[in-house]
């Protein structure tokens, strides 16, 4: 028994001296950051001081209820936040200096929330409301900066906290940062607007669906809502979701993007006839953007070599002819364009593969008409061959580690019984398909 009641008092002075290094803490927090507001540019020791000393305070369970330390580690956590944006914004000082501290922003909402929380006098909810408002600006500041590092997880963090410490004090009468002067909403539902963008770019649809969707419920004046709306929906039904871009190109009418988001919708589901007015409209307003050619040509070969298979010559022909136009003019407009140069060479290359499957008709035909119609045959075939060789050529010259253009170039040269040019594609070919990259052209233009 005698043991049990020493244990049971071990067990108390354990308990106490975890109290007294508690409150010994909060003491330490409170003195270093009183300090620190003295000389804010000369004391930023006594700001990481503070900021260890407090999140040390809150493990004693006695202080952990109390809603004035929670409020000092909003305070606390809010200034780092605020020396951050100092330092990126400005240049003031130097991150080194500052304490190492993971989302401090957002470390300072959850810190006021809790006091708010906690709070049983009005001066604590009204400390911890207007710590509130303090915390919403640098939230926001810091999820910009996430967002620009590319660090879309953090930044949304950050954005959800902005909105959920704007509702919190608006359920309060308080005002928010999102608060816009004119009486509208515009603060608000752009702060739904990027956090939206940033839940897409961090991969989470579902959390981006649910700001666009009230958005787009509000009809709010931002094209990339019915984009964003459609991307996310496509992967579920792309039909169903083209709704959002038949809606945005309605009320945006000259929005390029969503117009090039059309085009990617009936290149995905392979309707050309459709495909070919988007790509003019396109072209209409960015004259200069080479791919939208290049692209359109591409719906022009597939059109080609349908009506080729199809045996419709003269129609193959007049698609095969608005091809050739489309990537002519994309190398007008950019003559090192390699995709350009690798299509033409290909739309060449390809109408003589086809004709070679008629010349097999021929191959068994001795007579002395069939053998005249294959040779006939077989030097057109070759005039195409030859024609689309330069075209592979410079493609090489600029991209020699494409894989189609060396496929093609060791096609062709063994087609012309050049083995030794077919062999050296083949083994340049080899070395990307293991994984290399070709440095140097063979061909110099």
């Amino acid at each position: 028994m005698k043991k049990l009641i020493l244990g049971l008092t071990a067990i108390l002075l354990l308990t106490a001296v975890h109290a007294q290094d508690g409150k010994k803490a909060y003491r330490d927090a409170k003195k270093a950051f009183s300090t620190y507001n003295l000389d804010p540019t000369g004391n930023k020791a006594q700001l990481s001081e503070a900021a260890t000393q407090i999140d040390v305070a809150l493990q004693d369970a006695e202080i952990a209820q109390d809603p004035t330390a929670w409020a000092l580690k909003g305070e606390i956590f809010n200034e780092v936040a605020n020396q951050i944006v100092a330092v990126r914004q400005l240049g003031i000082g130097s991150l080194d200096e500052l304490p190492k501290v993971d989302h401090p922003a957002h470390k300072a909402a959850e810190a006021y929330m809790k006091s708010y929380e906690l709070a049983e006098k009005k001066w604590q909810t009204k400390d911890a409301l207007k710590g509130f408002q303090q915390a919403q600006g640098h939230l926001s500041n810091m999820g910009i900066f996430f967002y620009e590092d590319q660090d879309y997880d953090s930044a949304l963090e950050n954005f959800q906290m902005v909105i959920e410490l704007h509702d919190k004090l608006k359920a309060d009468g308080e005002a928010s940062s999102l608060d816009s002067e004119d009486g509208t909403n515009e603060g608000y539902n752009n702060q739904l607007y990027i956090t939206g963008l940033a839940a897409l770019n961090a991969g989470k649809p579902e959390a981006a669906s649910g700001y666009f969707r009230k958005l787009y419920d509000m009809k709010y004046e931002k094209p990339a809502i019915y984009e964003a709306l459609y991307k996310i929906e496509a992967d579920k039904d792309r039909a169903a979701a083209y709704k959002y871009l038949e809606e945005g190109r309605k009320l945006f009418p000259d929005d390029v993007s969503i117009l090039f988001a059309e085009i990617n919708h009936f290149l995905a589901i392979n309707e050309l006839d459709k495909l070919i007015d988007k790509l003019e409209q396109g072209i209409a307003k960015e004259p200069d953007n080479v791919s939208l050619y290049s692209t359109l040509g591409n719906v022009y070969d597939n059109l080609h070599q349908k009506e080729m298979e199809a045996g419709n010559t003269e129609k193959a022909q007049e698609y095969f002819d608005k091809a050739l136009a489309q990537y002519q003019k994309a190398i007008e407009k950019d003559p090192s364009y390699s995709d350009a140069l690798y299509s033409i060479g290909a739309l060449y290359y390809n109408k003589a593969a086809a004709m070679t499957q008629e010349l097999n008709k021929y191959a068994d035909d001795y007579s002395k008409e069939g053998l005249k119609k294959y040779e006939e045959l077989k030097k057109k075939i070759f005039e195409e061959f030859d024609k689309a060789l330069p075209y592979f050529q410079k493609a090489e010259a600029r991209n020699p580690s494409d894989m189609n253009t060396l496929i093609a170039l060791k096609e062709i040269y063994a087609r012309k019984d050049n083995l030794e040019m077919s062999n050296e594609f083949k083994e340049r070919l080899d070395k990307v398909q293991a994984g290399e990259t070709i440095g140097a052209p063979y061909f110099k233009q």
